[in-house]
């Protein structure tokens, strides 16, 4: 793979000041108390730099990582250890996620804690997560051999996803997600027994 140019550098730097400068923003005063212009001031960019990296709008720059996130579960499903059912791979992708984030970065309770009691970043975070279904059944059903348009591998891209949905701000989130992939993982291993 080769390197990235420095114009793309520069582009990413750009992106990654915005969501950073976004999030602090939005920690320290909450979301509708900061607008876009304050954002892109902040940065030291203009309004219309801030919507070329983020089209989308004052949401996305809060998930700004969108993309990779689609590429890692997509990687999880394609790449995982000899053994490992679908759903374990994804659980597993999640699980290292989530503790990825948290060690690299001690306001990810608070960022959790902003998305959970904002409504429009809960809508946002769904729809993010909902978007990237089609990529994840896709994965799916190549890596099993089914039919693209398969309903299992589309039920089970759906339900992956969702179910960081579902289980967002219990106390018990990461076991409550344990439960819901045991029920993926029972259910799709008896489907695809035979395969």
């Amino acid at each position: 793979m080769t390197e990235p140019g420095r114009r793309e550098r520069k582009k990413a730097a750009i992106r990654q000041t915005l969501a950073d400068t976004a999030r602090d923003l939005f920690l320290e005063r909450g979301y509708d108390a900061v607008g876009v212009r304050e954002i892109a001031e902040a940065a030291d960019v203009s309004v219309a730099t801030l919507f070329n990296h983020f089209p989308d709008g004052k949401e996305a720059l809060v998930f700004d990582q969108d993309a990779d996130r689609e590429a890692a579960l997509v990687a999880a499903v394609h790449n995982r250890p000899a053994g490992r059912t679908i759903p374990q791979a994804l659980r597993q992708s999640l699980r290292d996620e989530h503790s990825l984030r948290i060690r690299t970065d001690p306001r990810f309770t608070a960022f959790l804690h902003l998305i959970d009691t904002t409504p429009p970043l809960r809508e946002y975070a769904r729809r993010m997560w909902l978007r990237h279904e089609d990529a994840l059944a896709a994965a799916i059903a190549t890596d099993t051999g089914l039919p693209t348009d398969d309903p299992a591998c589309q039920a089970l891209a759906h339900f992956a996803l969702e179910a960081v949905a579902l289980v967002r701000g219990r106390d018990d989130a990461e076991a409550a997600l344990d439960r819901v992939f045991a029920l993926l993982d029972a259910g799709w291993t008896g489907l695809t027994q035979g395969l």
